[in-house]
């Protein structure tokens, strides 16, 4: 079944069917025990045979994984168990070019403490611009 994503359609998410994934959990291509980018292109015929049409990825980034991978350490990479970006652009042309759109998870109401704008706030004094990127506490 081939699917063609309509690119000027709105509101194509009141008809989409989705299909949500965690990278880590989902397919493992090198047998390492873990999920990764190539696993689910490896599937994406598997996926497509179901009949969905989007994909929702959970957390895929730079992260110590103390929080799901919702403790993100960077936002412009891909956690190095799951592939390179790289693999991430791979997975998302394969998955365009069978008419499956892909949504991700981004988190962008906090971060983990080891991201460098967490550290940087930490340090900061406050008042201090950076200071002001978190809300601290003494309690």
């Amino acid at each position: 079944m081939s699917m063609t994503v309509k690119n000027n359609d709105s509101l194509w998410f009141k008809d989409a069917i989705i299909y949500e994934v965690s990278v880590r959990a989902f397919f493992d291509s090198n047998g390492d025990g873990i999920g990764d980018f190539q696993g689910l292109i490896q599937k994406l015929g598997y996926l497509e045979d179901l009949g969905i049409n989007t994909i929702w990825l959970m957390p895929f980034f730079p992260s110590p994984l103390k929080d799901d991978g919702f403790d993100v350490t960077e936002y412009c990479d891909v956690h190095a168990d799951y592939g390179t970006l790289s693999d991430f652009k791979q997975f998302l042309k394969d998955a365009h070019s069978r008419g499956i759109r892909v949504i991700t998870e981004l988190i962008l109401n906090h971060t983990s403490d080891q991201h460098p704008w967490f550290k940087r706030s930490r340090r900061a004094k406050a008042g201090s611009r950076y200071r002001e990127f978190y809300v601290w506490s003494d309690t």
